[in-house]
């Protein structure tokens, strides 16, 4: 329920700024109210001598700028307020003009945005319920006093200007196809590190996918969506109290229609379908909570958006091959195919289906090839690329390697108008051209 509940705090762009919202809220409340009794104290000293009564008049005249201070910020945060999502939606369109649509989800996460937002929205309705508790007056005579209202306004104005600054900060960062790329790329070697699991099988081809051990199938019965994460756990202790094996069917990042195949259930009669479908996580669209090949599909969409004639940008598509090829080295000796998910006593109770060594190949490779064939850039780079991933993959992964190798030179003597041209295409240079 926990890990639910955190992820749609960090997938939700509401939840910040409304606790923003409510913290303004009862922060007023407080503070007027404690401002409410120094000014009762206040009224009890206006009977004592006090230097000729100098500290009421003082305050008098700093309640006079206090609330005139207040005013000026409650009006100022309305206006940062309207730059900062001003900010965000031209950060958005970019990203999904320039990038890709699959990097928004950056955005919608960023801590720095959802805190600057809920911290103006605060000092906001903070600031605006201050300013209507202490009244219009300005003699200081008969209103109360905001001596903690205007200081803690005034702390709320210095962390929005430093929060708006870091955001700015931020936003340019965002901005920036390098800096989106590293954070796809780190965020998928996390994944990968995290999701190394000792009991797994070989390598499959694609043919691998489709095959089904026997058992009761089970269809989709639920909402269709994409199938973000699977609560393991859940489905082998499942598996455990029936005494079955189950067999996910789909795999992670597949989208989900009524009545596909979802599960083989083996060794007895399948669980009902909410038990089931309640260890199953859908959304709208893929994640990189359990999704090992979305990273790379992430950059081969920027790489394929660089290529298109109205880009034309076949650097910008070197770098994505850059962080391609870290994620093929770091899968390159991992265990891929299938996952068996075994209970305490070592027996198998849930297979689950992950991409093969092929399958990320050509994932990574084939759309990138296909539109930047025409650019000696792109193509010298996934030479150097195939060449590493050669050197370091396994003995029995190099034939998909090799495989690829074919495909690109022979797409590359198609397409190149003489052979030297041909052979300078097919240099392998890791910067693409020097």
């Amino acid at each position: 329920m926990l890990p639910k509940l955190r992820k749609r705090m960090r997938n939700s762009f509401l939840f910040v700024p409304f606790a923003g919202l409510l913290i303004g809220w009862l922060l007023a409340t407080v503070v007027v109210q404690a401002d409410s009794l120094i000014h009762d104290l206040d009224a009890r000293w206006a009977d004592v001598d006090l230097s000729d009564q100098w500290f009421l008049r003082t305050a008098a005249d700093f309640g006079s700028a206090a609330k005139t201070a207040v005013a000026a910020v409650s009006s100022a945060m309305l206006t940062f307020i309207g730059v900062v999502f001003s900010i965000t939606l031209v950060a958005l369109q970019m990203a999904a003009g320039q990038f890709s649509p699959r990097v928004l989800r950056i955005y919608v996460e960023s801590g720095v945005t959802k805190l600057t937002l809920g911290t103006f929205l605060c000092t906001f309705l903070y600031t605006l319920r201050v300013q209507k508790e202490y009244g219009s007056s300005t003699d200081g005579s008969d209103t109360v006093v905001p001596y903690l209202g205007a200081s803690l306004a005034m702390g709320f104005l210095l962390l929005s200007l430093a929060l708006f600054v870091v955001y700015v900060h931020s936003t340019i960062r965002l901005m920036r196809v390098t800096y989106v790329m590293d954070r796809v790329c780190g965020e998928s070697l996390r994944l990968i590190r995290d999701s190394a699991r000792p009991a797994r099988g070989g390598d499959g081809g694609p043919g691998e996918r489709g095959a089904e051990p026997g058992g009761t199938p089970v269809a989709h019965v639920w909402r269709p969506g994409v199938l973000q994460a699977v609560d393991v756990p859940r489905l082998v202790a499942l598996a455990v109290r029936e005494g079955l094996v189950l067999h996910l069917v789909p795999r992670i990042g597949d989208y989900l229609v009524p009545y596909t195949p979802l599960f083989r259930v083996a060794g007895g009669a399948a669980p009902s379908d909410a038990d089931l479908q309640a260890a199953l996580e859908l959304g709208v669209e893929r994640t990189t909570e359990q999704d090992l090949a979305f990273g790379i599909r992430q950059l081969a969409d920027i790489a394929s958006r660089a290529l298109s004639p109205s880009v034309n940008d076949p650097t910008t598509a070197v770098q994505a091959l850059d962080r391609i090829q870290v994620l093929l080295t770091a899968f390159a000796g991992q265990p891929l195919g299938r996952a068996y998910h075994r209970d305490a006593r070592g027996a198998v109770r849930l297979v689950e289906t992950l991409p093969s060594w092929p399958e990320l190949l050509d994932l990574a490779l084939t759309e990138v090839r296909d539109y930047g064939i025409g650019s000696a850039q792109i193509t010298r780079r996934i030479a150097a690329c195939l060449d590493d991933l050669e050197r370091l993959a396994p003995p029995e992964r190099r034939e998909p390697v090799r495989r690829h190798r074919d495909l690109l030179e022979e797409a590359v003597h198609i397409t190149a108008a003489t052979p030297q041209r041909a052979a300078f295409a097919l240099q392998p240079d890791r910067q693409g051209i020097g």
